[in-house]
């Protein structure tokens, strides 16, 4: 028999649904043990990978429509806590209510994106560093939900946390 506290630090995956009905838009891995969330989702040209760093303090967004990587700071406010998003997904799995989940917006300035440098993946840690070397980074911004949504793409964890991520063009 495997010890609660063994099965704690166990990589844990959630298969993630489109809501209502069994289409598999992607998957969830929580690694409690590194205070890691990793979503992959797949669907065609709205394919993204994100990556919550609790241990650091960042989100990291690569959209593989823009090929490029969004990040913002972690906020209580609005993020869930690493436990939260285990208990969430495992409450979306087991009932079959459609869920909506929270939404949170945030901006980023077209033309205003920078390469990582050392210091930047010290400050994001190596699991964010590993999904975005290469790529142009974009700091991401909190903003209010907007009336346009032509210039915006979806990422985050389909049904728990949806991260709508939009070009300010002022």
């Amino acid at each position: 028999m495997m010890n609660n506290n063994l099965m704690f630090f166990l990589p844990k995956t959630f298969v993630l649904q489109e809501p209502g009905n069994a289409y598999v838009t992607g998957t969830m891995t929580i690694h409690n043990e590194k205070h890691i969330v990793e979503v992959h989702v797949r669907s065609g040209v709205y394919s993204s990978d994100t990556i919550f760093d609790y241990s650091h303090g960042y989100i990291a967004t690569r959209l593989f429509s823009r090929n490029a990587c969004f990040i913002m700071k972690i906020n209580k406010e609005y993020i869930p806590e690493l436990q939260e998003i285990g208990r969430l997904a495992f409450e979306r799995k087991t009932m079959e209510k459609v869920y909506s989940p929270n939404i949170v917006w945030v901006q980023f300035r077209s033309g205003h994106s920078m390469l990582g440098s050392f210091k930047d993946w010290l400050l994001y840690g190596r699991p964010i560093e590993q999904l975005c070397t290469g790529l142009p980074l974009y700091q991401l911004a909190e903003t209010q939900p907007l009336m346009n949504l032509r210039h915006c793409s979806n990422a985050g964890i389909p049904s728990i946390l949806g991260i709508k991520i939009c070009e300010n063009h002022s």
